[in-house]
């Protein structure tokens, strides 16, 4: 690859590769530290218009696999380091397959949440017709 279609050119492909890794890493711990606030929320809401044992176990239930999920991304970004030290394949195969997983899990988590929370509001919103 010639270094002029490359944006840093003085990078290794490997140090790209990880730079871009960790900017999504960020991205989404961000976007998930938002929905662990919104949820802070939701669950006051429910609390105060619904009070539905089992949306508050569902909001609750949700909250907890935002922590779990946040945890595993900020674990993986601390060792995001060592995927530049790799010199094999099989290494380099580790942090991209763990990288995929976590990017998964990620969309599946966020598309989880905005489902329940579509049909939250809609409960909220009939319970206040």
């Amino acid at each position: 690859m010639s270094t002029m279609n490359r944006p840093y050119f003085h990078e290794s492909l490997s140090q790209i590769i990880v730079k871009k890794d960790r900017a999504e890493i960020s991205n989404w711990t961000e976007s998930m530290e938002l929905i662990n606030e919104e949820l802070q929320s939701l669950i006051l809401l429910e609390k105060q218009v619904l009070g539905s044992p089992q949306w508050n176990q569902q909001l609750v239930a949700v909250q907890r696999e935002n922590q779990f999920r946040l945890g595993a991304l900020y674990r993986c970004e601390r060792t995001m380091t060592k995927a530049i030290e790799c010199d094999t394949t099989e290494c380099d195969a580790y942090y991209l397959n763990t990288h995929e997983k976590n990017r998964n899990g990620y969309m599946d988590h966020v598309r989880n949440y905005v489902r329940v929370k579509t049909v939250f509001l809609s409960k909220v919103m009939e319970r206040l017709k």
